[in-house]
């Protein structure tokens, strides 16, 4: 089954379907080495970080509770939410999908840009919200230039690429790859790399930094994403590692914020215990180099027009889920993505969705409806570890298992006829709720298993539709002798 590749105002899926593209991924042995290396640096500092707090289980259980609580009563704290950044100055904004919240966002940057040669360009904090919208190519197609600050997100938009991981966009890319992006790209969107560049991390810092900061400094509008909301004092929070997102949100005159509903927690206080789950889950640091925390407007200080855009799109529909709901609780860490065995080995762009790994096999289903992403709940091995990994333990596994029920329950629904595996699991029921037909079974298995094994006792090739089972793995010959004439016979020799 291929996936729709049309945006849906949801979140943009990628062609063809998972199965096919990690076979590409795969077979892609650079991006294996990369990816091998990255996720194996962060899991080991992730275990530092986690490992000196002795309570931190009891971290990751108070922080499933708080967003537990908030989900059930999500509108409540999105209404308080709206009232503390409307008091503090602030003008709030609802977008139901993507597509209204691309137009929010346009005609704020318009109205807030300045004159006509400034109104044209802003500058971004690293966002997954705006990137499940599309907000780029939205903002592109209006004529206006969105500047990726972020410097993993800047390499991403130079090299015409797609993010691959949460945290880390361009965790498929090496130090050498950089280098000529930047060298052939960066000139095309501002000032140019030094003509000596090296691969050498400080120095492509220092490329990206000096490409910037003209941006930084003569930007009217800056734009968003939001890592946590109090609902009691209005307050957001963005949290990262650089720096280039305070200056976004200090230096502009016009702050636009897009955040998912979902990122609300009840208090500010709230935000003591987030503060530590969160870097030490995602960089494996005690804290981030960078939080910023801004309520409404200040005068005098920071951007005097701030602008918060809640945005739904799709989300509502997730609440209604009661197992599925648990993705909601997400916070972006990607400790999941840095675990997983099946990320880890194909990358994120297999999945064709703005979330990889376990937590985009979980949410992008929801939110694009399990017939576009049909493919994503089977990428996993439900091995377990995302679930240990989740610093606010959300069950990915058993949401896996949840939606693999309903995207086979869909194609039943889109089906005239049952399929080949409905009639075998039919005939299987037949035969094992019969005596005497499992017991003709057995020994036709039997028979048939002593013909197909090779050397070693082993079948390696199975005969029809069989031969998918068997085209990577052997399989054990069925036993001689069935457990029920094993015990036939013994039990008459007593």
């Amino acid at each position: 089954m291929t996936d729709d590749s049309d945006h849906d105002g949801r979140v943009w899926l990628g062609t063809p379907a998972f199965p096919e593209a990690a076979r590409s991924a795969l077979a892609d042995t650079r991006l294996r080495h990369n990816l091998r290396h990255a996720t194996t640096t962060i899991r080991a500092k992730r275990l530092d970080a986690t490992g000196e707090v002795p309570h931190w289980e009891e971290l990751r259980e108070a922080g499933a509770a708080i967003k537990r609580r908030t989900t059930r009563h999500l509108a409540h704290y999105l209404e308080q939410l709206e009232a503390n950044v409307t008091a503090a100055g602030g003008t709030v904004h609802w977008a139901t999908d993507a597509a209204e919240a691309n137009r929010i966002v346009e005609r704020l940057v318009r109205a807030g840009g300045g004159g006509e040669a400034e109104r044209h360009e802003v500058v971004k904090v690293k966002s997954m919200a705006t990137q499940e919208i599309g907000l780029n190519e939205a903002l592109a197609a209006a004529g206006i230039t969105a500047y990726e600050t972020d410097l993993a997100e800047l390499i991403v938009q130079l090299g015409q690429d797609r993010p691959s991981h949460i945290l880390v966009p361009a965790i498929h890319r090496n130090r050498a790859e950089i280098r000529e992006i930047f060298a052939e790209r960066m000139g095309e969107r501002g000032r140019a790399a030094p003509a000596d560049l090296t691969d050498d991390p400080k120095a492509l810092a220092e490329a990206a930094r000096l490409h910037l900061r003209e941006k930084f400094l003569t930007a009217r509008v800056a734009i968003s994403g939001a890592n946590f909301a109090a609902a009691d004092t209005g307050t957001i929070a963005v949290v990262e590692s650089e720096g280039n997102g305070r200056m976004c949100l200090t230096l502009p005159e016009t702050l636009i914020t897009v955040m998912g509903i979902e990122k609300v927690v009840p208090s500010f206080a709230d935000l003591e215990l987030f503060l530590q789950l969160l870097p030490r889950s995602s960089t494996g640091e005690r804290m981030n180099p960078y939080t910023s925390l801004w309520t409404g407007v200040t005068p005098g200080d920071g951007p005097q027009d701030f602008h918060l855009i809640l945005l739904d799109n799709g989300r509502t529909d997730v609440l209604k889920d009661t197992v599925g709901r648990q993705a909601l609780a997400c916070i972006r860490c990607s400790a999941c993505l840095n675990v997983c065995p099946v990320y880890e080995r194909t990358g994120g762009h297999a999945y064709g969705s703005v979330y990889p790994g376990p937590i985009g096999a979980v949410l992008t289903p929801q939110l694009a409806g399990v017939r576009r992403a049909a493919s994503l709940p089977f990428a996993s091995t439900l091995c377990g570890a995302c679930y240990d990994a989740c610093p606010v333990k959300i069950d990915i596994p058993e949401i896996l298992v949840h939606l693999r029920a309903k995207v086979v329950e869909a194609k039943r629904d889109d089906r005239a006829l049952p399929t080949p595996e409905a009639l075998a699991m039919k005939a299987a029921s037949t035969v094992l709720d019969s005596p005497g037909l499992l017991g003709v079974a057995q020994r036709a298995a039997a028979a048939g298993g002593r013909l197909a094994s090779g050397r070693g006792g082993r079948i390696r090739r199975l005969p029809g539709p069989l031969g998918g089972w068997s085209a990577t793995r052997d399989t054990p010959p069925p036993p001689r002798e069935s457990f029920r004439a094993w015990w036939r016979e013994n039990r008459e020799e007593r």
